[in-house]
Formats: C-alpha cells, sequence, structure tokens
C-alpha cells in the first residue's frame, strides 16, 4: 500500500489552473463502477470496517475522522442510461454513496503524484462483455465450433452460416461506442465539470473487467479483443502515447476455467515478446491475490463482486494508480 502524506482538502492548496487538467479514463463492467460497500462498520470487509476498525489506509479520514476531501482530484462518473447519459456523480475525491469502485485509491495516488489538477473520469456500467457490448471498433467477426460471431456494428451475438440469423435490438460495441461518446462529451464541456478547467490532456486509461466473457468464444477471443480495444481508446481519443493500465478483471479468484483463460489474456499485454509495442506503456496488475473470503466479506453470495469487500476495491485502485505512477514515469522520459 503506497503511503500517502497529504491531508484533508481544507489544509491543501487549490490546484494551479493554468496547467491542463490530467484526465484519466476509467471503463469496464461492474466492477469498475464499484461495489464495494461502504457500511456497516460493524460488518466485515465493509470501507468503514477496514478503515475505522481495522485501521487501514489511514489517509482516507481527515483529522476529524470524517472521509477526506481532495481538492485536488475531481471525480465525475457517468452512465448510459435509457438511451442518454446520466451523470451519477462530479464531485471532489471523497467517500459518497454506499459502494466505491478503484477510483478511490487510485485519485489519492494520482493526486499525490502529480502536481497537475486530475480528473478521474469513470464511463461504464455493469453486465458488458468485451466479446459483444464492448467490442472495439474494426473487430471481425470470427468462427469458433461451428458458429460465427459478431464483428463491430453486427446485430446477431452469433449464428450458423447458412441458417436465419436472429438479430436483437443492440450491436456488438454499442456499450463501446456509449461509454466512449459520453466520456468525450464531458471532456467537451471540461469547466462544467472541473471548474475553472480549460485545457486537458487524456493521460492514460484504466480497465477492470472480464467477468461477463466467461464463455468459451469470448475467452478465447479476449486477448485479441483487448489489443484492439487498447489500439481503439488511443485512436479515438487522440492519445497514441497515453500510458494504459488494467487489472486482472474476472470478478472471481481466476484460478481455473474461462477465468484463467482471461486472467493469463490479460496478464499476456505484460509481455514483450508477444506485444512489443505495449511495453513500458501497458501494464496488468496481478490482482488475484486480492480476493477475500466470503466469510471476511459483506455479501457472501456475490462472488462476481468479490463479495462486496470493499477492501479488494481499495487494493486493486491503490495498484492500478501505482502502475499509472509507473508509465508515467516512463513515457515522459
Amino acid at each position: 500500500m503506497l503511503a500517502l502524506c497529504r491531508v484533508c482538502a481544507a489544509q491543501q492548496a487549490v490546484p494551479a489552473l493554468q496547467k491542463p487538467v490530467k484526465v484519466f479514463l476509467l471503463l469496464g463492467q461492474s466492477n469498475m463502477l464499484g461495489m464495494g460497500d461502504v457500511g456497516p462498520e460493524t460488518t466485515k470487509g465493509t470501507l468503514e470496517y477496514v478503515v475505522k476498525t481495522e485501521k487501514k489506509y489511514p489517509y482516507l479520514l481527515d483529522t476529524k475522522g470524517q472521509w477526506a476531501v481532495r481538492d485536488d482530484v475531481r471525480y465525475t462518473f457517468v452512465m448510459q442510461n435509457r438511451g442518454s447519459m446520466q451523470l451519477v456523480q462530479n464531485d471532489w475525491l471523497s467517500v459518497r454513496g454506499r459502494a466505491i469502485g478503484p477510483e478511490l485509491t487510485l485519485g489519492h495516488v494520482l493526486g499525490q503524484a502529480l502536481d497537475e489538477p486530475v480528473l478521474i473520469l469513470k464511463a461504464c456500467i455493469g453486465n458488458r462483455s468485451l466479446g459483444w457490448d464492448l467490442l472495439p471498433p474494426g473487430s471481425e467477426r470470427f468462427t469458433f465450433e461451428g458458429k460465427t460471431y459478431a464483428g463491430y456494428k453486427d446485430d446477431t451475438p452469433s449464428w450458423v452460416e447458412g441458417q436465419e440469423k436472429k438479430p436483437v435490438a443492440w450491436y456488438a460495441g454499442k456499450q463501446y461506442d456509449d461509454d466512449t461518446a459520453n466520456a468525450k462529451k464531458v471532456l467537451s464541456e471540461l469547466g462544467k465539470y472541473y471548474p475553472g478547467a480549460q485545457k486537458y490532456e487524456l493521460a492514460g486509461f484504466v480497465w477492470w473487467q472480464g467477468h461477463k466473457d466467461q464463455n468459451a468464444a469470448h475467452a478465447s477471443r479476449y486477448e485479441q479483443n483487448l489489443v484492439n480495444l487498447i489500439k481503439s481508446l488511443r485512436k479515438d481519443f487522440n492519445a497514441p502515447n497515453a500510458p494504459f493500465v488494467l487489472a486482472v478483471g474476472c470478478g472471481n479468484p481466476g484460478r481455473s476455467g474461462f477465468g484463467l483463460q482471461i486472467a493469463e489474456a490479460q496478464l499476456a499485454m505484460n509481455d514483450p515478446k508477444k506485444h512489443p509495442e505495449f511495453a513500458g506503456n501497458v501494464f496488468c496488475v496481478e490482482s488475484r491475490d486480492f480476493w477475500k473470503s466470503k466469510e471476511a466479506s459483506p455479501n457472501p453470495k456475490q462472488d462476481y463482486h468479490y463479495f462486496r469487500n470493499a477492501e479488494t476495491y481499495l487494493e486493486v485502485g491503490n495498484a492500478l494508480g501505482v502502475a499509472m505512477v509507473k508509465l508515467l514515469q516512463r513515457t515522459s522520459k
């Protein structure tokens, strides 16, 4: 855990907005959205239990024992809802609501490391797969075990060649298009979301996803789709050199079956022999060791949400932040 020394917002200097805001775009599915329970303090694995009872992550509290607020890190969370962008949260980074995601510790790490103002911009929704909903532009159809699977913009998830297709009211990549469009909308009205800001730099991408792809076809294609995703996001946001960090994100231990297959596909991004173009600018955090038991967690039935254990989300966010800082240092040289 990275040690942080900054204190509550009231004691921090207002960031100099003459500098462009460093924007970090967070994407994924429900665990990126945030499923770590905040309370109650009496329940093992909640944020209140971890911070106030176990005394971990002390920098999340201010000198009065309240949730610390950073006035150098803005957190904006948008989600597609019924055909339009919903603003879920837009405030200085702190603990608000009933659940947290990795943005909390990620934001603290980046705020500590950078002199510039920081915007954590999250655009995601739950229950989405990389092989269908988040399929990046340019992805081609592929055949697996006798079926053809959708390429970008196809409206049928899979079909047998020569048989009638069964279109659905969706298309491959629809969530990718929605999430990126929403993020671009926020950036086009930057001052509305980060008071006083006029300029920004897309400084990095953060990805945490994988549970919805745990089927034979999507798992077989995950590595290729992930490579395409990284390239597509950098192109769409005109940020060809922006660091990209991700965490192994299976929503389960990821030690067997399709979970293991997806974990290995994600960790392959760290292999310079397989993906030399990503050496020094992409990194996958090994997060499977952050898995907590159901006995030490708020909800023993939601293994796909890490049993809603807040400490898992804190540790993943912290690790992603540390990885991002290292990549920023490398790419700035």
